[in-house]
């Protein structure tokens, strides 16, 4: 079947969707939750639109899944005023509260959240079109993220609770929170992106200002009962409408500590301006990123075609980890793409719940036009399309398109797609590609595929203070969670993974006196009668 008779049959009708798996009828929210209410907004709402169409008579027809609140900077205000007060400049109930208090709020959120995965994960399929299998994914890698969270905190918390003697000094050093957060996650992974600062937040007693993201937004509508009933009043308070309206009211008010955020190095620099006291304000951010894939001449040609091909195409490319652009060696280039090519061929297009499908719609208005403009950039300026059917499209479904040869003067060179355009660039001399990732704004991550000792070495050097994580034979990824997850230049601020964030989203206090038996004495009576949250030998198990 051509590319083109596969987009003609491409979006069904409603009665071809198995049951299950049907849109629901629109849902009109008007619910967000501040100071522990689910309070109700009768202003106007944002429609929520899916990336899926449908068939009819009429033409294509696009979903409407429902609508959301579009609340003004006074009402997220409101919120953030919540979540001062519930932190009371560190005194509130949350942030003074025993360690293992609050990993008992948290743990119940997670039984909470469990029961929610069905609707959560059809809405994760519908709202930004990502398949049944990857959404299952997102949803129960969210889970153990919060599972493995909670074990490390145990772990810190062990650590922590012993004292230290150093030159006659008596001391404890726990960590404590920051105050309060802004939490704003990615509308490619809504869930797992967006919990990976919002738990770690919340869990080292952090109160949180919770906007999620642009696409993905009604799927957190199922959790807000489980956040309103799981933590104290004002501890989370989760918000919508337009970001420049309430999120630059939140920022410019001066009372965010901590700016959680995943998007663009751009959209976080015009945030981070508008804070009136910038030292005071601490940042974790995972921003921009151009990962280049390298192919050496001496290489196994399979396993990097296979890797650049899941690492460049995997939920179409909208990943900050995906492989950008591909550097090629000439030497294999040929052979390289007429392999990459095949397995292109072989990628399923469809709806995300159908079975093995591996090519969705794009849930951003206008992708595909953005998209078809790199090409014809790229075309213009002397490559080609160079498999079958690239960069045909249909609404919001767009077939990938292989680009080569790439050079430095189209605009794919240097933009990052976020999408399902394969950028190939021939190189003869590595010092080309070497001088590309210096050059870059960008320091994610990179692949080197080859098995010439040599070289490898010599790259892992050039590019070990120049990106945050070089994968040898693999595409670029986060996980395991427990490997540190940052990036430098424009690419992230902080570093995040199950360790990591709990140290990003605190900081250490030292409490200490001299070792001499009246401060002995009174340390200790401290600790018997459990007279201070942070003076503790408690053991957490």
């Amino acid at each position: 079947m051509t590319t083109a008779n596969r987009l003609n049959s491409l979006f069904p009708r409603l009665a071809e969707i198995p049951e299950q798996y049907r849109p629901a009828e629109p849902i009109e929210q008007r619910d967000y939750l501040v100071d522990g209410q689910l309070r109700t907004w009768e202003g106007p709402l944002a429609t929520v639109r899916s990336p899926v169409f449908l068939a009819s008579e009429e033409g294509d027809r696009q979903v409407i899944l429902g609508s959301t609140p579009q609340l003004d900077a006074e009402a997220a205000l409101v919120a953030l005023d919540a979540a001062v007060r519930a932190y009371a400049n560190g005194q509130g109930a949350w942030p003074t509260m025993r360690v293992a208090e609050r990993i008992q709020h948290v743990e119940a959120f997670l039984a909470r959240m469990r029961e929610q995965r069905e609707p959560v994960v059809k809405l994760l399929m519908w709202e930004i079109g990502k398949n049944l299998k990857d959404s299952e994914k997102e949803f129960d890698r969210t889970c153990d993220y919060i599972v493995d969270t909670i074990g490390a905190l145990k772990e810190l918390d062990r650590r922590s609770s012993r004292f230290e003697l150093e030159q006659d000094t008596l001391g404890q050093i726990r960590r404590v929170p920051l105050g309060v957060t802004l939490c704003m996650g990615p509308y490619n992974y809504p869930l797992n992106e967006t919990f990976t600062t919002l738990i770690p937040a919340l869990i080292m007693g952090n109160t949180v200002v919770f906007k999620p993201a642009k696409f993905g937004v009604l799927l957190i509508r199922p959790l807000l009962e489980a956040f309103r009933d799981s933590f104290p009043a004002g501890v989370i308070n989760v918000i919508y409408g337009s970001g420049r309206e309430t999120v630059s009211a939140l920022m410019a008010s001066g009372k965010v500590d901590v700016f959680a955020f995943i998007g663009t190095h751009k959209g976080a620099s015009d945030l981070k301006k508008l804070h009136p006291r910038p030292h005071r304000l601490r940042a974790a951010l995972g921003l921009d990123a151009k990962n280049p894939g390298i192919v050496l001449p001496q290489v196994d040609l399979d396993n990097a075609v296979s890797e650049a091909l899941t690492g460049a195409l995997s939920f179409n490319g909208q990943r900050c980890t995906a492989l950008k652009i591909l550097f090629v060696h000439e030497e294999v280039v040929d052979s390289f793409l007429d392999k990459f090519n095949a397995k292109l061929a072989a990628l399923k297009p469809g709806m995300p719940w159908e079975p093995g499908v591996a090519l969705t719609p794009l849930p951003e208005a206008g992708k595909a036009d953005y998209l078809k403009a790199l090409v014809a950039d790229a075309l213009d300026k002397g490559a080609r399309v160079v498999n079958a059917g690239g960069g045909e499209s249909r609404e919001s479904f767009f077939y990938p398109a292989v680009l080569y040869p790439v050079s430095a003067q189209m605009r794919i060179y240097q933009e990052e797609q976020f999408g399902p355009l394969v950028p190939v660039v021939p190189y003869r001399d590595l010092q080309t590609v070497i001088d590309y990732v210096l050059d870059s704004d960008y320091g994610q991550q990179l692949s080197l595929f080859g098995n010439d000792s040599a070289q490898v070495g010599r790259l892992v050097d050039a590019f070990a203070n120049q990106v945050g994580r070089i994968n040898i034979n693999a595409q670029c990824q986060r996980g395991p969670d427990s490997y540190p997850f940052n990036g430098r230049k424009n690419s992230a601020e902080g570093t995040l993974s199950v360790h990591d964030a709990l140290r990003v989203f605190s900081i250490r206090t030292l409490v200490a006196t001299k070792f001499q038996e009246s401060n002995k004495a009174l340390v200790s009576e401290i600790i018997r009668n459990r007279e201070s949250s942070f003076l503790t030998t408690d053991y957490i198990f």
